[in-house]
């Protein structure tokens, strides 16, 4: 590894000039690194050591940062669109945008080439990396810009994994209109995957009480239950054989307490709703050959009220109908 190619990846994949001009660069050691190939030259006083298809990479030939889902997705949260627009936060001085795959050609209005800009305040470049905004500054994009299910999983995967807390998305929801603060009652910080989000929201936009992590008599959880009567299990995006016998025992011991057990793999989930519908609408009138209620959530048909959630924001609604 030449020197000039270390230094980038000791900043973390990407260098603007002045930095390595700090560490002992010359321009005809930085000329050198792009011709050998160990470094690439994103746009004019940057460079990087990443691939030049990531979306990091994408964003500084831009000329500016991810942000919204785009940030949350090279952050490693819970994104179900993998092929969307390159969403990317610029100065709004900002000037000479190039295509995000040829830094000498220019971004336009007309030729947008996947990318939505979003012209932000200075006071977004205070915080996040050199490639993303702050992962606060991201998720209120998401909220502002992607539907109820999509903003819901963005924040339950942050409130998840502790990269914010609830008081921050209280933050969050205070930079926004009033009409948005209806999420606070819709996230999860308990719940563990993108499908089990996902299906919480789906089905609370359908009219059904949803119990998140709902306790067994075995001190094990139920990903949800659906009105006091399915125990739905969701799937990862992997199967793992090494837990296929303790998944079929925990779904007897749903049985034994009273409950449906339905587990739905994540693709059903992502690609084929409807089916998922279809299958806990089957299931729920079973319960009345169960008796009484079991261990955990509501009486068979119990139904909470759904809060109002803006009329833009019930897209969701449609893939379960």
């Amino acid at each position: 590894m030449s020197i000039i190619a270390k230094w980038v990846s000791d900043l973390g994949g990407f260098a603007q000039k002045r930095q390595l001009v700090r560490l002992g660069a010359t321009d005809a050691s930085l000329t050198a690194a792009v011709r050998s190939g160990a470094v690439l030259r994103a746009r004019n006083g940057w460079y990087a050591t990443v691939d030049q298809r990531a979306p990091e990479f994408m964003a500084v030939r831009i000329g500016g940062r991810l942000t919204g889902l785009s940030a949350v997705r090279a952050a490693g949260g819970w994104v179900l669109e993998r092929n969307g627009p390159l969403h990317v936060s610029v100065p709004r001085n900002a000037a000479r945008l190039r295509s995000p795959r040829n830094r000498r050609v220019a971004l336009t209005a007309r030729y947008k080439h996947g990318v939505i800009v979003h012209w932000d305040d200075a006071d977004i470049r205070d915080a996040g990396s050199a490639t993303a905004v702050g992962l606060q500054d991201a998720l209120l994009r998401v909220i502002a810009d992607e539907d109820i299910e999509t903003a819901v999983a963005a924040l339950d995967w942050a409130l998840h994994t502790a990269r914010i807390e609830l008081s921050d998305l209280d933050r969050i929801l205070a930079r926004l209109p009033t009409r948005y603060q209806y999420l606070r009652n819709w996230v999860d910080p308990a719940c563990e995957s993108l499908p089990e989000s996902l299906s919480r929201t789906r089905l609370r936009l359908l009219g059904h009480h949803v119990a998140s992590q709902a306790e067994l008599s075995t001190a094990e959880r139920v990903d949800l239950v659906i009105d006091g009567t399915v125990g739905l299990e969701t799937d990862g995006e992997e199967f793992h054989w090494d837990r296929f016998l303790a998944d079929r025992l925990k779904d007897i011991q749903i049985l034994r307490e009273g409950l449906i057990p339905i587990r739905l793999p994540a693709k059903v989930v992502f690609y084929n709703w409807p089916l998922a519908v279809a299958a806990i609408r089957a299931a729920l009138p079973l319960r009345a050959n169960f008796g009484n209620s079991g261990s955990c959530g509501e009486p068979c048909g119990a139904r909470s009220p759904v809060p109002r959630v803006p009329r833009a924001e019930r897209l969701a609604l449609a893939r379960g109908s």
